[in-house]
């Protein structure tokens, strides 16, 4: 089934994130035309058979992006140093064996505070500031699991709170005061998230 649709035009770069940590450029321009059925993406960069599609997105270079790996460790990087220049890709988060990314996300303009929850559920929330800004790495911890690895993580303004929606499409935001039992530092373990946060342990249905 469709997996991740967007617009684009022509002239745009795409990114493409593998679970393997590396990004891939594609000219908009270079994909199939016409009324065909298209072409595996692994005819336009040359990614291991052992690594899948995270995600694809249009390119905006003065963009910044968190990276992270699915037990947890991640940093920020400026989308302008994830451009690939060859099929190879461009290896930016390191993934040990056993690992493998698992979240691309933006950092907005204005964005003071990481909100992160695990597969165990446990919900946390720290200052951005705690991530470092790298180019290439395996990162620092972001929450600390004993069972499982991060199911997801959002970057916000402390001032404007942290927003979800449910699977109803209903939004819900608290301010920093009413999570407050939920700040911390980076690399704490965090608790159970508040009462009406979805199932799915996502900030966003998709």
């Amino acid at each position: 089934k469709l997996r991740i649709a967007f617009k684009a035009e022509t002239i745009d770069k795409l990114l493409v994130f593998s679970t393997g940590g590396r990004f891939y450029t594609l000219e908009a321009s270079n994909l199939p035309g016409g009324r065909g059925h298209g072409e595996p993406i692994r005819l336009q960069c040359d990614m291991d058979q052992d690594q899948d599609v995270l995600d694809v997105f249009v390119h905006f270079p003065e963009r910044r992006l968190l990276v992270v790996g699915k037990q947890g460790r991640g940093f920020r990087v400026a989308e302008r140093d994830v451009v690939a220049q060859t099929r190879k890709g461009k290896q930016v988060l390191n993934v040990s064996a056993g690992d493998e990314a698992r979240l691309c996300v933006e950092v907005p303009d204005g964005a003071t505070h990481v909100a992160v929850i695990g597969d165990n559920r446990k919900l946390l929330v720290f200052p951005l500031d705690q991530v470092p800004e790298m180019t290439r790495g395996s990162g620092v911890r972001l929450q600390k699991y004993r069972d499982g690895g991060i199911a997801a993580v959002k970057c916000f303004a402390g001032a404007t709170g942290l927003t979800w929606t449910d699977s109803a499409g209903r939004a819900f935001t608290r301010s920093l005061d009413e999570l407050k039992d939920w700040l911390g530092n980076r690399g704490d373990a965090g608790r159970l998230p508040p009462s009406g946060f979805p199932k799915t342990n996502r900030f966003d249905p998709a």
